[in-house]
């Protein structure tokens, strides 16, 4: 499944709704997305989304969707 993972880039600066930003990770659980960002990161999860079919659709037609790597 896709997750849509949301985050602030710094856990280091308080966080801004302006600084918020995506990534896209294919994985099996919320909790693993959650564990491979938090541990290959500095990222401050925000929130974890798992994206069903016509989302996920929707969002490949941004020409910022990439699924990330760990």
């Amino acid at each position: 499944m896709i997750f849509k993972v949301y985050y602030q880039p710094s856990k280091k600066v308080n966080p801004r709704r302006e600084n918020t930003e995506v990534l896209y990770l294919d994985t099996d659980s919320e909790v693993n997305a959650r564990l491979l960002v938090e541990s290959n990161t500095e990222y401050n999860v925000e929130f974890i989304e798992g994206l069903d079919e016509a989302t996920l659709a929707y969002e490949k037609e941004s020409p910022n969707f990439k699924l990330t790597e760990f």
